[in-house]
């Protein structure tokens, strides 16, 4: 495999040439690289850094798996991995896009003509991406309409002739508004049902956002970025501060934070903490490269990839104390619910039937808002199974259990949290506009990934670079009526569960084997010296050609045997039994699964044949590509 060194600085003159102050002018980014734009300062490619790695993961993925995974401890294993193989992973996806100046496609080309297809599976795998992410932002705008309504429309069942509607009284009016007014969702994947024509216009008001931010290049996106990616800290620290003045914000911050460190024993959970950081920081996306690209030469990335990779595990947890801290304060309504409603029967049955008084508790039953949550617990542990009746126990931490994870989170538990509140339809509001700005910016960064490689690498849409934008924005908005047919939430879990996982996985393994050892980590981290006039340590040798390069196949090795170890799932919505269930993929729906995985990673060994044939073809004109290229380091 030939190892030609990455562009100097005189290479790329041209493109120093229009460079005031570190960062370029306004120049049209049309054309060759030479002429590429790029910020205009710092603030913007950390907006836009920021914006893209920071994303509705982090609201909704971060705060669940840190619950269920050990709380501190899952945190203190986070870390652990973000420093030993993120940031490590980061820094070269940063450090090659600003070296070669181009966007995925064109940096491991430059590297290798055999490896140009690890670019093109990242502009495949970010195309699969945006299809789904935006029906997510639809259904945030769906919402955010609806919170203009006093009293919100989810905070009380329907009724239909003074009778309240059974699917709602089964379950809850949060559950009834989300499956059945916004998604009108069907009971499984086998059925499709018609179009959700709410859903259909909210997309294509969603596309039309991202196509408009997306219209100049960099130069219109940065401009939306700067709202999109502020907005939403403000509003997680309006939410923080109004969280812990809710009673109940206190226990709900405990119960996620309680360090359980026998967790660690569980392989599933490094498995979970590893994907996590994965796919926070945005790796084998190729937006990170090309974000990078549009860097000057002597930007210093080593402190960005530290910079932006701290800023993403703050944002993290600033969103796991606003979560638990509401989640806690409905958990706490809920349990103070359960008590009133069980001291209730308690009192009837005391009253109806004859129940031994040294089974009574020795707390004022016939008042229960005035009893306490422990003391109720305490008594149901010690006699509540000798008194007849129906009587539960009212636990806490099952209660926070309920729904926090994914979609479940923000359009189920955290919006029937926020009805509890005075003045609901504002934080309502508020809160799906924060959502819909944290998948906007990671919208922009997601669509530069696979509009910035393809510009790079073909010279007809670098000159039509405007046409493209918006040529892709239809046909994303085009192939994503699928996901706004009634079963269309299956497709979402689908795409978002497998689509991406494992060809992300693979791409970043091809990435970390091919500078690492192919092109050399050594020679790398000379073109890194000579970019920024200082050598990184020598650690990252070693971290990108043995522990990230481990870690990447232990992570694809665990996820490959798990999905065939257990048949792939997905939660479904039984309209009988208003509850959700786990249901099996069918066989035509794991054919998908696996034609999408497929087709993600095939430009791989295709780019590789197609290099291999053009070598046989013109072997004379590689040997002396490769002569020139020892020549040029020997002097």
């Amino acid at each position: 495999m030939e190892k030609q060194p990455l562009p100097t600085d005189v290479e790329k003159t041209d493109a120093g040439e229009s460079e005031v102050n570190g960062y370029a002018g306004e120049e049209s980014q049309q054309g060759s690289s030479s002429t590429r734009a790029g910020w205009n300062s710092k603030i913007e490619y950390f907006l836009a850094q920021v914006g893209f790695s920071v994303g509705l993961g982090n609201v909704w993925r971060f705060p669940y798996l840190c619950h269920q995974n050990g709380g501190g401890a899952f945190l203190l294993l986070y870390v652990l991995l973000m420093l030993l193989v993120g940031i490590p992973l980061f820094f070269l996806e940063l450090a090659a896009g600003q070296a070669i100046r181009q966007g995925s496609i064109g940096v491991w080309k430059y590297i290798s003509p055999r490896l140009a297809g690890i670019g093109y599976s990242s502009c495949v795998v970010c195309f699969f991406v945006a299809l789904y992410y935006n029906v997510i932002l639809a259904w945030s705008l769906f919402y955010l309409g609806n919170s203009f309504q006093h009293p919100l429309p989810w905070e009380q069942c329907p009724e239909h002739g003074n009778v309240t509607v059974k699917e709602c009284e089964k379950s809850s009016p949060t559950s009834y508004f989300w499956y059945r007014k916004a998604l009108d969702i069907t009971d499984s994947i086998d059925e499709t049902g018609s179009f959700n024509i709410y859903i259909v216009c909210c997309l294509l008001a969603a596309w039309t956002v991202v196509c408009l931010g997306m219209f100049k290049g960099i130069k219109s996106s940065v401009k939306v970025m700067y709202f999109s990616s502020i907005f939403p800290y403000v509003v997680l620290f309006c939410f923080l501060v109004r969280g812990l003045m809710l009673d109940g914000a206190l226990e709900g911050i405990s119960h996620m934070f309680y360090p359980k460190l026998e967790i660690w024993a569980d392989v599933q959970v490094w498995r979970q903490a590893a994907t996590q950081v994965f796919f926070a920081l945005g790796l084998g996306f190729g937006s990170i490269i090309a974000y990078s690209s549009y860097n000057p030469k002597n930007n210093n990335c080593h402190r960005d990839a530290f910079t932006v990779s701290f800023i993403n595990f703050l944002t993290s947890v600033l969103a796991t104390l606003v979560v638990f801290a509401v989640l806690g304060f409905r958990a706490k309504n809920k349990v103070i619910e359960c008590v009133v409603s069980n001291l209730k029967e308690l009192s009837e049955q005391f009253h109806s039937v004859y129940v031994d008084q040294r089974l009574m508790p020795a707390f004022n039953y016939s008042d229960p808002k005035s009893v306490a949550l422990e003391d109720y617990r305490s008594w149901f542990k010690q006699y509540g199974r000798f008194v007849p009746g129906n009587l539960t126990d009212c636990d806490l931490e099952k209660e926070m259990q309920k729904g926090v994870e994914g979609t479940g989170l923000a359009f189920i538990a955290f919006t029937e949290a926020m009805s509890l509140l005075p003045g609901s339809p504002f934080w309502s509001a508020l809160f799906f506009l924060m959502l819909l700005n944290l998948g906007l910016s990671t919208m922009f960064g997601t669509m530069e990934g696979i509009l910035a490689p393809l510009s790079d690498r073909f010279k007809t849409l670098a000159n039509n670079k405007t046409k493209l934008t918006i040529f892709s924005c239809i046909v994303g908005f085009v192939i994503g009526l699928l996901f706004t047919q009634r079963c269309g939430n299956y497709f979402v879990t689908m795409f978002d569960d497998y689509s991406a996982t494992l060809p992300l996985i693979i791409v970043v393994v091809f990435e970390t084997f091919s500078v690492s050892w192919l092109y050399g980590a050594d020679r790398f981290l000379d073109d890194i010296e000579a970019m920024l006039g200082w050598r990184p340590s020598v650690v990252y040798k070693y971290l990108w050609k043995y522990i990230c390069l481990l870690a990447m196949l232990g992570l694809l090795l665990a996820t490959t045997i798990r999905m065939f170890i257990a048949r792939p799932t997905y939660m479904a919505w039984n309209q009988e039994k208003a509850s959700e269930e786990y249901l099996e993929y069918p066989g035509w729906a794991l054919a998908v699964l696996a034609s999408l995985i497929v087709f993600a990673m095939m430009p791989v060994p295709v780019a590789l044949i197609h290099a291999l044939l053009q070598d046989r073809r013109n072997p004379r004109s590689r040997d002396t590509e490769i002569a020139d290229m020892y020549c040029l380091e020997c002097l």
